[in-house]
């Protein structure tokens, strides 16, 4: 960064301070983000439980390495970091999270798996005003709430079998909620040391168990090729949705890919959304829309 200029002898220079949030770009980037994750996990939804979910994600991170390394090249000379423990923390929550849902997704209708997944927006409010002492609105906590009541109506918990796939999604929000604050506490770190980071550490920790349970993919090589691309892609429009947005109203517009993922699986898997999705999915619009107009 361009050090402040201060004239005659006296202190080093101070760095920039860091950009303002800018909330319409951040929303932007994490409608792009959304909108490549709902393709990649509707990708590994059709390939069933085929393939272990360790051999998938290891494979979509190195997929992403080398797509990467044209940028690690150009960019070689700020590939360094003064965070590594954020970085491994960072790393193993992501990678839990990924093959908790890719085992799930398999499992679960793509609109119940997005929807279940809608209680994540919450508790990231919650930590993001306990562990970064970010300001959450009152607006955006009551828009939060709304939310979730439609996430409830849509789902009807009363209704669904508890099965393996809900338990490794549990794990998944939980997971990958943390995932989300280590990132918002690392701001300040190059978007390409994190990726870097990210990609390169995912791909070392599922290697081991990729090999001991390697199913070989066949004709099926161009399909999981194409997840570590889509998802590569969605990575850097997360960094830069939280680079730019304030948690407060990046969670409830969250809830907007539900209807990605509903609209995905009834074209391409035959899930008729029912009246009480539908319904759910309504109070869910009308939340996000409240907090991004405001």
């Amino acid at each position: 960064m361009t050090p402040i200029p201060r004239p005659g002898p006296g202190p080093a220079p101070l760095p920039d301070p860091a950009p303002q949030r800018d909330n319409l770009r951040g929303a932007a980037w994490l409608l792009a983000d959304m909108g490549l994750n709902i393709w990649a996990l509707a990708i590994v939804k059709a390939m069933g439980a085929d393939f272990p979910a360790v051999q998938i994600v290891c494979i979509r991170a190195l997929t992403g390495l080398v797509l990467l390394s044209p940028f690690l090249w150009q960019g070689r000379a700020e590939l360094r970091t003064s965070q590594p423990g954020l970085h491994a923390m960072r790393v193993a929550l992501s990678a839990t999270a990924i093959v908790t849902s890719f085992y799930a997704v398999a499992r679960l209708p793509l609109a119940l798996f997005t929807a279940i997944s809608f209680t994540r927006p919450l508790i990231m409010m919650a930590m993001a005003a306990l562990i970064l002492r970010e300001v959450v609105r009152p607006a955006h906590w009551l828009a939060g709430m709304v939310g979730l009541a439609g996430v409830l109506v849509a789902v009807q918990p009363g209704e669904i079998a508890v099965n393996s796939g809900l338990w490794a999604l549990m794990v998944t929000i939980f997971a990958g909620t943390g995932a989300i604050i280590v990132t918002r506490k690392m701001r300040e770190e190059s978007a390409l040391v994190m990726m870097l980071a990210y990609t390169a550490g995912i791909g070392a920790v599922t290697a081991l168990p990729a090999a001991l349970t390697w199913q070989a993919p066949g004709a099926l090589w161009p399909v999981l090729l194409l997840i570590g691309a889509f998802a590569q892609a969605a990575q850097y429009c997360f960094l830069r949705a939280h680079y730019w947005g304030e948690s407060g109203v990046l969670g409830p517009l969250g809830y907007s890919s539900l209807v990605l993922s509903t609209a995905v699986g009834y074209f391409f898997f035959a899930e008729v959304p029912t009246l009480h999705m539908l319904s759910g999915a309504a109070i869910i619009i009308v939340a996000t829309l409240a907090v991004t107009r405001r």
